[in-house]
């Protein structure tokens, strides 16, 4: 949880997928983010959070619906989805944010 705070503060986007390994519309989203990250590279970090290791921080953030897809810059939350997401859809909001 401490280490959440340094995790979104960048000042590149940041897109968080809160996933389970029991969830097949999780799951779904993992080859999604892969390409999302090859996409842009440096300019934009992915980050996956298992909420079955992360439950407090799941909690903090009000987590209920998996996939939760979240994009942070500068420690600001600037977007929130439950719920896949296509790769073009994603990269276009990371791009919004660089």
């Amino acid at each position: 949880m401490s280490k959440f705070g340094e995790l979104v503060d960048l000042n590149i986007p940041v897109l968080l997928d809160f996933y389970t390994e029991w969830n097949d519309a999780s799951v779904a989203m993992h080859p999604v983010l892969r390409d999302v990250a090859a996409a842009l590279g440096d300019k934009a970090k992915v980050i996956k959070i298992d909420v079955d290791k992360n439950s407090q921080l799941a909690e903090a953030l009000r987590v209920k619906g998996l996939p939760t897809l979240m994009i942070y810059k500068s420690g600001e939350m600037k977007w929130r989805h439950s719920g896949e997401q296509d790769a073009n859809t994603l990269i276009g909001l990371l791009k919004e944010h660089l």
